[in-house]
């Protein structure tokens, strides 16, 4: 408990920039590596056939619900905890985490028994090719079903960064990336005593630096389920404050399922050009989803002790931050599409796609730092409605119709409704938060006077 009030004191009272030195680098740094393990596995499935890399693309979205659903539920861990530890009640605080990990368990339990009933239906509306409905079947059957791992360590990751202990969670997920980045080629192409499974083997080494991810913390992050008569408060708590992430990383299903079916209509080498996307734009965005994770507890803790001044202080670090990292991106997906891409196809028709889409897309990265970064703000101060609303705003009210839209005037302009809604939600954002920041000075004037 002694950590926990010395991590209470440190989000309380420390330096910002020292906070951010401490908790961002390793949160970035796992992210390096899983964005690293995502290139890899695509350029060794790209190398082992074109309806492999095509497969992957597919079932791109449903691996997005996984992270949406232990993510998501980790993050209502984090905050509750975070709150709990504000409020000097570390015996909520560790139930929380305990009845964290017993949801993680049951929603896995219920993905994974919906995901076989559903999975090849879904994989067949995205693709004509019975090559890629096969390969695209059997990874996403054998990653649903294994995500247990996925599902643990979601959680008890968020108890140790509920504690400011950023630093297992990332030796967790590096130590998981670099397990999948070794076994992937070993599995696809069965090199020494490896059988070759191709597609499977890239599936199975998913699920198992998962599975090593959470063996890594679990020790550490474990806590005891509350009674089975709190359980029921303790779940409504963290989903109240959770329920907006779920739904956020849900709606990216959507959307990406969406532009899957729309650019189906065109070929198999759009829907790879924007699998390909998501893969290097978790890389670029690295710093802002690693900021994001920390301001989290930070946020939370400081808001619950009404400490407007230091909450303020975290976003324009943040912000600042995000946005000298972003011009990276922009400068990458601008000038170099075609070695990026280049990385994973030398298709001639995903190569002439993709040399019109990324540039396009690169103009968004700015305004995503704020589309991305002010729902966090939202959801660690409570309000998940109007975090929420601008995830909504962005994803499903913004980009799917504008890509719609944009695409029955051909493909090369379907990819311009992403900087046309991340400009629309970052406006929107900003907006409301400058609400909020007005009112939080009302109310230090009014406790001065």
């Amino acid at each position: 408990m002694a950590e926990a009030r010395d991590t209470g004191s440190f989000f309380g009272t420390g330096p910002i920039g020292r906070i951010l030195w401490k908790t961002a680098p390793p949160v970035m740094l796992a992210q390096l590596i899983q964005a690293l393990y995502n290139i890899v596995d695509s350029f060794f499935v790209g190398q082992y056939s074109s309806s492999g890399l095509a497969a992957l693309s597919i079932v791109f979205p449903i691996q997005f619900v996984i992270t949406a659903l232990a993510v998501g539920t980790g993050v209502g861990v984090n905050t509750f905890m975070a709150r709990e530890y504000a409020l000097e009640r570390p015996d909520k605080a560790d139930k929380a985490g305990g009845a964290g990990m017993v949801l993680a368990l049951l929603t896995w339990a219920v993905f994974a028994l919906l995901s076989l009933w559903a999975l090849r239906p879904y994989v067949a509306i995205s693709t004509h090719s019975p090559e890629t409905l096969r390969d695209g079947t059997i990874y996403g059957a054998i990653v649903c079903v294994g995500s247990v791992g996925a599902f643990l360590e979601g959680c008890w990751s968020k108890v140790h960064q509920a504690q400011g202990n950023m630093r297992l969670p990332m030796a967790a997920q590096v130590a998981g990336a670099v397990a999948n980045i070794v076994l992937d080629p070993l599995l696809i192409f069965g090199l020494g005593p490896f059988p070759s499974l191709g597609v499977a083997g890239a599936a199975l080494a998913t699920v198992a630096g998962q599975w090593l991810s959470a063996l890594i913390v679990g020790p550490a992050g474990w806590r005891h389920p509350p009674a089975f008569r709190e359980l029921r408060y303790y779940a409504g708590r963290i989903y109240f404050y959770g329920y907006s992430a779920i739904l956020m990383q849900m709606l990216c299903t959507v959307y990406i399922i969406v532009l899957n079916i729309i650019l189906g209509t065109f070929s198999d080498a759009a829907v790879t050009v924007l699998g390909l996307y998501y893969k290097m734009q978790s890389f670029f965005f690295i710093p802002l989803l690693g900021l994001e994770t920390c301001i989290v507890p930070v946020i939370s803790y400081n808001y619950a002790r009404q400490s407007y001044d230091r909450c303020r202080a975290v976003m324009r670090a943040c912000i600042g931050i995000s946005l000298a990292f972003m011009a990276l991106g922009i400068v990458c997906f601008l000038f170099f599409p075609d070695p990026i891409i280049g990385l994973f196809s030398q298709e001639a028709e995903v190569h002439a796609i993709g040399d019109v889409a990324f540039p396009i897309i690169g103009t968004s990265f700015l305004s995503a730092v704020f589309s991305l970064m002010l729902p966090v703000f939202f959801q660690s101060i409570g309000d998940g409605r109007t975090s929420l609303l601008l995830s909504t705003t962005r994803q499903i009210f913004c980009l799917m119709p504008s890509f719609w839209l944009f695409s029955r005037l051909g493909l090369d302009l379907a990819w311009c409704a992403f900087p046309f809604s991340e400009t629309v939600a970052g406006g929107i954002g900003l907006v409301l938060y400058l609400r909020v920041m007005r009112r939080w000075k009302g109310m230090e004037q009014g406790k001065l006077g």
